[in-house]
């Protein structure tokens, strides 16, 4: 894996471009500490950076920025492309001569062959590059199709520049940022700040599955190579095979083959394993293609109703892996918390960093590549809050709004153990832990006017982002857009694509990639190779959930590899006790960051409801841990970037 960063400015001198570019580039040290690179056209005012993981081909002959053979195009590029064996074959066929074994020797090769949006299609894998088109001067910037990688970019006049993560473009000298409120809102409703946006004004992520391409004198476009709502919405509804026993065969026959190709790497290699059902499966096809035990790890807590460590072990002993586990307690978490805002840049209030960063950092110390089980659950339905949401949306949005509010009243009365105690005797396929905090979420969809607003209730931490988030104006995305009901009118399947769409990339990949980066680990994700998402998408509803069974095709084929006995069991998540640590050995920090004359005199938030959330979450509300970890995220990335206390700025009247 890698970091990449350049500038287009063609008002700046060699001089300031190389200076620019090597102090961006050296921002992501991280992601590349084996080598760097940086390339300079002066006249044309382009400059390309990179820093190197070495994975494949692990000689010079792999070295970034790498010009084409016929000189034309110049790649700085991060990611694998895992179809590269055939794509070589391919190219020799058509006349193109390879000096290295890595992959980007054939993207460019590629780009040659087909040209940019052609090539770029025919890659399967994870990747942000950057191409420079030396005839045309034109600058090509290209993300994955699900987002595994990111892209930062912004444009300030004359002056272009882009990186692999947002702290690369703050060491270019051409920028003062400034923070975006409207951005900032954002963040407060998902804990995270959603694509396009950014934190600061001006800046953006790229999109996933899109192409931006800047041209001498205009402004950039960015357009779409891949569409996944347009491949649903489009989708042939017929069954795969002829029946289960064929479509299990074929799936495992994609899977395995994905699975392999992932694996290919000349340095060590292991995998993420929770016991659950994704990583699991990615281990075992792992393992069955490994003539030697593979390396897997996984993250344990003291807390019983967080622990999934037990599961995996037994799950490994099972496979005959070569297993490594770690326990973490708060003291772990203390010294962990202080440098979360430098590994993410943004903003970013996912309380499971913790452990990501945690298992990242043990498997570094014994492999540079790590395979994980992530979007499985957004591919085939196996979040338990998709069929809440679907309970709420068929048995009772038909009843009157006043009788769901007093149900919801009725709920949130309940004491939470009594609701911990009745989640014991639900059906096995229905239970899941933290009851009680869910009971109180739960009571917050039957507020609900609709469906869809069920599922933004899903992920909303702030109700009225707007009233917490002085002088703001909420952007709106795709968890607000009418006309999805219409393209993809089963329930389920819209939560599934909202969440591929924009939890998957904003919150699970980003949580990962910067994790894992942050101790230069390369982790890659087989569930969301393309050819896997579009096989799942091309699936019936009832090979996804059936007779109350989430994720039925992928247990089916890891049933084959893992007893059942071993994997069926209430669904955990890979979460830590946070509201436990705040009101325990945190305290002490979360009192300082939510301090109010802190909170006053910043003027970003309102104090009011923020202290009215954390005097609930220390009188025992577990249900308030999540927005109370939002603000604390930003409070103290507000102080790892020194950004300025400042007074909202005058608004324009809207006519």
């Amino acid at each position: 894996m890698c970091g990449i960063v350049g500038i287009v400015d063609a008002s700046r001198s060699a001089g300031w471009l190389r200076e620019n570019v090597t102090a961006m580039a050296d921002a992501v040290l991280h992601r590349g500490p084996d080598a760097g690179g940086v390339w300079i056209d002066g006249e044309a005012g382009v400059a390309l950076g990179h820093r190197r993981l070495s994975i494949l081909d692990l000689s010079e002959l792999g070295a970034q920025p790498m010009v084409s053979a016929s000189g034309r195009y110049v790649l700085s590029y991060n990611g694998e492309v895992y179809n590269f064996a055939d794509l070589r074959t391919e190219l020799r066929a058509l006349g193109a001569q390879f000096h290295g074994s890595g992959d980007t020797e054939v993207i460019l090769a590629a780009v040659e062959a087909w040209g940019i949006q052609a090539a770029v299609e025919r890659l399967a894998g994870m990747f942000a590059m950057a191409i420079w088109d030396r005839h045309n001067h034109e600058l090509s910037l290209v993300r994955d199709r699900v987002g595994i990688k990111p892209l930062y970019w912004a444009q300030f006049g004359r002056l272009f520049f882009f990186g692999s993560e947002l702290k690369a473009l703050l060491a270019c000298s051409g920028w003062r940022p400034e923070v975006d409120r409207d951005a900032l809102a954002a963040y407060a409703r998902w804990n995270y700040v959603p694509t396009p946006h950014c934190i600061f004004r001006g800046a953006a992520k790229l999109a996933p599955g899109t192409i931006l391409t800047l041209r001498p004198g205009a402004l950039p476009q960015i357009s779409p190579y891949w569409n996944l709502r347009a491949l649903i919405k489009d989708r042939p509804h017929a069954p795969l095979a002829a029946n289960d026993s064929a479509t299990i065969d074929e799936f495992e026959t994609l899977l395995r083959g994905v699975v392999g190709e992932h694996m290919a790497s000349d340095v060590p290699l292991g995998a993420f394993l929770s016991g659950g059902t994704d990583s699991s499966l990615v281990v075992a096809l792992m393992q069955a293609q490994s003539q030697r035990p593979v390396r897997s790890f996984t993250i344990g807590f003291h807390e019983p109703g967080y622990n999934e460590a037990t599961h995996a072990a037994a799950v490994a002993r099972h496979l005959g892996t070569d297993h490594t586990e770690l326990y973490v307690g708060p003291e772990r978490a203390l010294a962990i918390i202080p440098k979360l805002a430098q590994y993410y840049d943004e903003p970013f209030a996912d309380s499971s960093q913790i452990p990501t960063f945690l298992v990242s950092e043990m498997t570094r110390h014994r492999v540079t590549v790590a395979l994980s089980g992530d979007g499985g659950d957004e591919l085939f339905a196996g979040y338990t809050r998709y069929r809440w949401a679907e309970l709420v949306r068929s048995r009772f949005l038909s009843l009157p709004l006043a009788l769901r509010r007093g149900m919801a009243r009725f709920v949130e009365m309940a004491p939470s153990g009594m609701w911990d105690a009745a989640g014991k005797a639900l059906p096995r396929q229905w239970r899941v832990g933290r009851v009680g905090e869910r009971a109180v979420k739960f009571a917050r969809f039957l507020r609900q006017p609709d469906a869809d607003a069920v599922y933004t209730r899903q992920h909303t931490h702030w109700d009225d982002p707007e009233s917490l988030v002085v002088d703001s104006r909420e952007p709106r995305g795709a968890p607000f857009d009418a006309t999805l009901a219409r393209d993809i009118p089963d329930f389920i399947e819209r939560m599934q694509l909202l969440d591929l769409l924009t939890y998957l990339p904003d919150d699970i990949l980003t949580k990962v990639d910067r994790a894992s980066m942050a101790v230069s680990l390369e982790v890659r994700v087989p569930l969301l190779d393309h050819r896997v998402v579009e096989f799942a998408w091309r699936m019936p509803p009832q090979m996804k959930i059936r007779s109350g069974t989430s994720k039925w095709l992928l247990r089916q084929v890891l049933y084959r590899h893992v007893p059942q006995q071993l994997i069926d069991r209430p669904k955990m998540g890979f979460s830590v006790p946070v509201a436990a640590w705040l009101r325990g050995p945190l305290r002490a920090w979360a009192e300082s960051l939510l301090d109010e004359k802190r909170l006053r005199e910043a003027g970003y938030f309102d104090p009011k409801p923020v202290r009215g959330a954390w005097a609930g979450l220390l009188a025992g509300r577990d249900v308030e841990q999540e927005a109370l970890w939002g603000i604390l995220m930003f409070e103290a990335w507000r102080d790892r970037y020194d950004v300025p206390t400042e007074r909202a700025p005058a608004r324009a009247a809207v006519a």
